[in-house]
């Protein structure tokens, strides 16, 4: 998933969340650190693999259930003491969406052995050989379903966004 879609996916999610503390849960703070979490695994591991070489994939270490659970933790304890839990809510919602978008493809498509990037390095890095660049990734965008897919969660996000961005700006 390309990094607008996961944003809009993270900040879909996070709604009813939002919703069910009454909209307290939307300060720019919380929202900021959903983005930041919708980006932190590739923020991490593709500069490190792919730039770097540091790491065996695009998808390795920051996309692990294990550096999730650890830094998720890490946050919260950090954010409950200067109780701000909604921006490590908001934080964690974003870096699990991230994990949950990256794996949809493989499930639906059953291709079990490229999720072994959510137990790494129990299970090493998935088997995707040359990932190329930075560049040689935004070269190479196509029009696919799943990007039409990606586009309308972008679209989707901007409707919701703007209409709440609206109602608080009334309140």
């Amino acid at each position: 998933m390309w990094p607008w879609g996961h944003l809009a996916f993270g900040y879909l999610l996070y709604l009813p969340y939002e919703w069910r503390r009454g909209g307290d849960a939307a300060s720019w703070l919380a929202l900021g650190a959903l983005a930041v979490g919708t980006q932190f695994p590739d923020g991490i591991d593709k500069p490190l693999a792919w730039t770097v070489g540091v790491l065996p994939s695009g998808r390795s270490f920051a996309h692990s259930i294990l550096t999730l659970a650890v830094v998720v933790g890490v946050c919260y304890v950090v954010c409950r003491r200067y109780d701000r839990k909604a921006v490590s809510v908001a934080f964690g919602v974003g870096y699990a969406s991230h994990l949950v978008a990256d794996s949809i493809t493989h499930v639906l498509a059953s291709e079990f052995q490229y999720l072994v990037f959510l137990v790494w390095p129990l299970l090493g890095a998935p088997p995707y050989g040359d990932e190329g660049s930075f560049v040689s990734h935004f070269a190479n965008i196509e029009l696919t379903s799943f990007f039409a897919f990606e586009l309308a969660l972008v679209a989707t996000m901007s409707l919701v966004f703007v209409r709440r961005f609206h109602r608080y700006r009334a309140d």
